[in-house]
């Protein structure tokens, strides 16, 4: 039995797992740090156990959720995944690294929602000149292509973005959550600036969205698996703080870097 322990965003998990080739994954994608016994009291903390040898390869997305006593389960043809009800406690059954990273998604999105922290956004985000840009829209829409294209800007994330939010301030952390694109890690965070929804064009131009339309459309592009009408609505207050806080647009935009000259 291997034991690492990782930082995400302001979030500390203890992994424990038999599988080296598991352990090497996330060694390859996730910050892993010395363990220090203070970490546990200084924030909310995850521990989790991960197992290879179930399911089948990858179907599709779907999850079925249910609910007992002990905890909740999701379970996916590939994964599946079992957290106690206060989110410190989870155990990880996985077919092979690509189930172990949707797992991975599934968890700790719910986790952040759980403890009021922020949400996990399916988008690309790049920081320039101190600051944070996130880029969200539908797969196929352009996420990882605006990322790329960005260079050399730093990216923050080329699929689910960590964002963090409270009442006064929104800001981003280094996504250990990567589709294609990797980068040396950022150990600091950075105020989101400003979200752009996008759409492929002939042309190159941003339009303001209100902050009603905003939140509509944003809601779509957060990971969250529904199974609680309260996480549920930690999730929409938090939708909403989002929204008060960080204007949103929408971007059309070419297939190259002038879309730049609109943001800076």
């Amino acid at each position: 039995m291997q034991n690492i322990v990782v930082k995400i965003g302001e979030h500390f998990a203890s992994i424990y797992s038999k599988s080296e080739r598991l352990i090497r994954w996330i060694q390859t994608y996730f910050q892993v740090i010395e363990w220090i016994p203070s970490l546990k009291t200084n924030s909310p903390y995850l521990l989790i156990h991960i197992e290879e040898g179930y399911g089948i390869p990858f179907v599709d997305y779907h999850v079925e959720i249910d609910s007992n006593p002990s905890g909740i389960i999701y379970r996916r043809a590939d994964y599946f995944l079992e957290v106690n009800h206060d989110y410190s406690e989870a155990s990880i059954s996985v077919y092979d690294e690509l189930a172990l990273k949707h797992a991975l998604h599934n968890l700790y999105s719910a986790f952040i929602i759980h403890n009021r922290w922020g949400l996990l956004i399916h988008s690309s985000c790049v920081e320039h000149q101190e600051k944070a840009y996130l880029f969200a829209g539908q797969s196929g829409a352009g996420k990882s292509t605006v990322a790329r294209l960005s260079a050399p800007r730093p990216i923050l994330s080329d699929e689910a973005t960590l964002v963090k939010i409270n009442e006064n301030q929104v800001t981003v952390f280094d996504s250990p959550f990567r589709s294609e694109l990797t980068s040396p890690y950022l150990p600091h965070s950075c105020n989101l600036s400003s979200i752009y929804l996008l759409v492929q064009s002939l042309d190159v131009r941003t339009s303001s969205l209100k902050k009603s339309d905003a939140l509509l459309e944003l809601m779509d592009k957060i990971f969250y698996w529904h199974h609680d009408s309260s996480e549920t609505a930690k999730l929409l207050n938090m939708c909403k703080q989002l929204v008060e806080q960080v204007p949103v647009y929408r971007m059309h935009f070419q297939k190259n870097d002038t879309f730049w000259e609109l943001i800076s």
